[in-house]
Order: structure tokens, then sequence, then C-alpha cells
């Protein structure tokens, strides 16, 4: 694995939503102004993530650009690895794959929510790390199967691109950090929330961990709160509990949420001093102390949301944190 990339760093994510013309002009940017990393976002119905990944790259000559995240019930472990070597071996050292559960809902609407999801979890992230290290497998496994499967030797990358696992719950942090070569942590990701995420993961090797937050900067603190909360009005829903319930106003939080009749309206109730804890907001100063705390609490590298409409002046005052 390349050891570059256990240092502490700073990315911003490629928005799922932003307009097909701005994703190659903001990874420019995002490279231009510092940021260390560049995530892009594989949800259902959106854009695809190995295709977002080959574009960014191709664009750019420093930034490392990861996915987030690939489900593994959606691509066959063996062409999975393929194309994590191919990106590997045209832009060596710049690539991290994110594979992980996916959202129920989502894998349920296409046939693909597995009986034992952590089972499918652990055989393969086992399959595709092996696979990219140049093993030949011969696996027959509840879910994966491969049968004298191999990377050809002009296949495999000299750096080998790491494998995260974008996963929440106990268990799963567990298979993470036992099999995989880092944890995608996703928003919102508080210091205590990663400290307890760090606890279940439990590696014995070197493992990253990237945390993804809605962000909002400005010289204008007022401002930079109001800019962050469309991106929380989501916060509390049932898939995200393991997130809020380490907070202090875990219980005023759900009881806010069960009061509200919409996403907006719950957005737009909540309190000013709560959204510098479920998002990395304020002027320079704070949203860079709110970093600093998350990489004290283990994360290696802090992947801003931006918020706001308009992508590429988010970036720029994202940038203010660099």
């Amino acid at each position: 694995m390349d050891s570059t990339a256990t240092g502490p760093a700073v990315g911003v994510m490629l928005t799922r939503d932003i307009p097909a013309g701005q994703a190659v002009p903001y990874a420019r940017r995002a490279e231009d102004l510092g940021f260390d990393e560049i995530w892009v976002v594989e949800d259902l119905g959106f854009r695809g993530g190995i295709a977002q990944a080959a574009a960014v790259l191709g664009a750019t000559s420093r930034i490392r650009v990861g996915i987030g995240i690939v489900p593994v019930g959606a691509r066959n472990p063996a062409f999975a690895a393929m194309e994590a070597a191919t990106l590997g071996q045209l832009f060596p050292g710049r690539v991290d794959v994110g594979v992980g559960h996916g959202m129920p809902g989502w894998m349920r609407s296409i046939g693909e929510w597995p009986d034992s999801p952590l089972t499918l979890l652990r055989e393969y992230l086992d399959a595709v790390r092996a696979l990219l290290r140049g093993e030949r497998l011969e696996t027959a496994g509840r879910y994966i199967r491969l049968d004298g499967i191999e990377l050809e030797d002009c296949a495999r990358p000299d750096v080998v691109p790491d494998i995260l696992a974008g996963v929440r719950g106990p268990k799963s942090l567990a298979v993470s950090g036992a099999a995989a070569d880092g944890t995608i942590l996703a928003e919102p990701v508080s210091p205590q929330y990663a400290r307890e995420a760090v606890g279940h993961i439990g590696a014995t090797r070197p493992h990253r961990l990237v945390a993804y937050n809605v962000a909002s900067v400005g010289t204008d603190p007022a401002a930079a709160l109001a800019a962050a909360r469309p991106g929380l009005e989501w916060v509390g829903e049932p898939d995200w509990a393991a997130h809020i319930r380490v907070l202090p106003f875990a219980g005023e939080l759900a009881a806010l949420r069960a009061d509200c009749a919409t996403r907006e309206e719950f957005g737009r109730r909540i309190p000013d001093a709560w959204i510098p804890q479920l998002a990395v907001a304020g002027t320079p100063a704070q949203a860079r102390a709110r970093i600093d705390e998350l990489h004290g609490a283990g994360v290696t590298s802090a992947v801003l949301i931006p918020g706001g409409g308009d992508h590429l002046t988010a970036l720029d005052s994202l940038a203010r944190v660099l």
C-alpha cells in the first residue's frame, strides 16, 4: 500500500448532484487550491463512481481520488479488482476505492441485499485485496465464488490502490478493521463518533479513517452556519442513529426530528449551537479547529462536503481552512 496515504489530509467531495459540465473544472480547481484528496460519490440513480474517478484522475495530476462507495452487491469482485488495478496502473499512488454494503433500501430495490451483509462484505474485501496483490484465487464462500481467477502480470499495478470499507455499526466496523486498508465514515462525523468508530474498528495494523462532513466556511459565521443547514436536513433519520447517539444533545435532536413534518422544517429548526457539532462550519479558524479535533480523534482524511448552491464558489471558501 502507498505509505503516503497515512498522514493527515483535507479533502473535498465531488457531490452527486453537481452539473456534469462542472465536474472536471471543480476537480481541477480543488487540485489548484491545494486539497489533498477529492472523493466521488456512487449513489443509486446518479453517476457511476468508477467512471467519475477515471475522468477526475485524467483531468488532474496530483490530487488523490477516492471512490465512495462501490456497493459490494453491485459488482463482481473480480471485475471490481480489474477496475481498481487499471486505475492504479494508469494513475499510480492516486487511487482509493471504497466498498460497502450500500443503502439497504437501494440494494433491495435492485434485488441485491444479501441475507448476511457482513459475510458478503468480508468475502468481498478479502477477494478484491488478494487479487490486487497478485494472488490466484480458488474460493467458494457463501457469496463469493472464484475458480482460478487472477490478474495477469500486465494488469497488476505497481502501487496497489487502498481498499476501504464505507460502513457504520459495530460489527461492520470490526470487519473493516480486520479486512480493509481503511474505513470511510459517512456524515456527520464528530470527534466523539470517530473515537467510538476507532474502538470498534480495532485495527492491529495501519488503517486509514476517512470522515465525510457537510462544510461551510466564511468570514461571517452566521452566514456559514446558515449555508450548512440544507446539508443537515436528513440528520437523525434511523440509518444514521449511530452518528447521533454519542452527541450530548442526541435526545433533543430525536425529539425535534419527531416534531417536524418534513426534512426542510427540521433543517430550519436546528439550533445554531448544534450546527458546528454536526458539520465543519463557521469562520476559517473555527472550521480549521474542528478539522484538527477530528484528526486528534483518529481521522486521517477530513473530507468536506460543500454547502451552498454554487459548487465552485463553495470550493474556494472551503479552501480557507488549508
